[in-house]
């Protein structure tokens, strides 16, 4: 192997290793509920730990360091804590989808999604204004879980003719298999900081 070729392959690896200051707080903090789902709403989405905030936010900026984003993407609410964070470190604009339509929405695209947490369908609305043709898309999220609001940015953003250049989770529930159909759908430069292999008998599996 030369030297260029083992350069990149050390990269790669830290690129991907798990954040540790997100998998220790996961593991203090987080609470598992029945049907598979993790409560992080102590300092990721309801209260918000501003300090772990930054450090993610950090983390995937230099991730997606080399996507050529020239904008962030997300869906209210939970994500966008985590985007303006990255949007601010990686100094581009963002903007999230809305749950529902403004009545001074004049000119939109719009998804429907399935929330699993919620157990409901919901349309997701962008202005025309802000997502065009010449947007490079980085979509950030707090969780990968089925990948279903992933994929409805994802038709936002083709319905726009903009394209998705990269996506991150703070959190992935690897065991629900999102990334699969994100993959599937062509979306291939994923980042989960964290990734849960398992809530079986409501006991938190992180991958290391």
């Amino acid at each position: 192997m030369g030297l260029c070729s083992g350069i990149c392959v050390s990269l790669q690896a830290i690129n991907t290793l798990p954040m540790k200051a997100l998998h220790d707080r996961i593991l203090r903090d987080g609470r598992c509920l029945n049907g598979g789902i993790l409560k992080v709403d102590s300092f990721v989405n309801h209260q918000i730990d501003p300090i772990l905030m930054k450090q993610m936010a950090g983390e995937f900026a230099r991730r997606f360091a080399d996507c050529g984003a020239n904008k962030i993407m997300t869906i209210e609410a939970s994500g966008i804590a985590p985007a303006i964070m990255t949007s601010y470190e990686m100094r581009l604009p963002m903007v999230f989808a809305k749950k529902a339509k403004p009545s001074t929405m004049a000119d939109h695209y719009e998804a429907v999604v399935h929330s699993f947490t919620k157990q409901c369908d919901y349309t997701l609305v962008v202005s025309r204004n802000f997502l065009t043709p010449t947007d490079r898309v980085l979509f950030i999220d707090d969780f990968l879980a089925f990948g279903n609001s992933a994929l409805a940015a994802a038709e936002l953003c083709r319905q726009a003719g903009a394209e998705i250049v990269g996506m991150g989770f703070v959190i992935e529930k690897e065991f629900q298999h999102g990334r699969q159909a994100l993959f599937e759908a062509g979306h291939h430069r994923l980042e989960s900081l964290a990734i849960i292999e398992s809530l079986e008998d409501n006991k938190i599996r992180l991958k290391q």
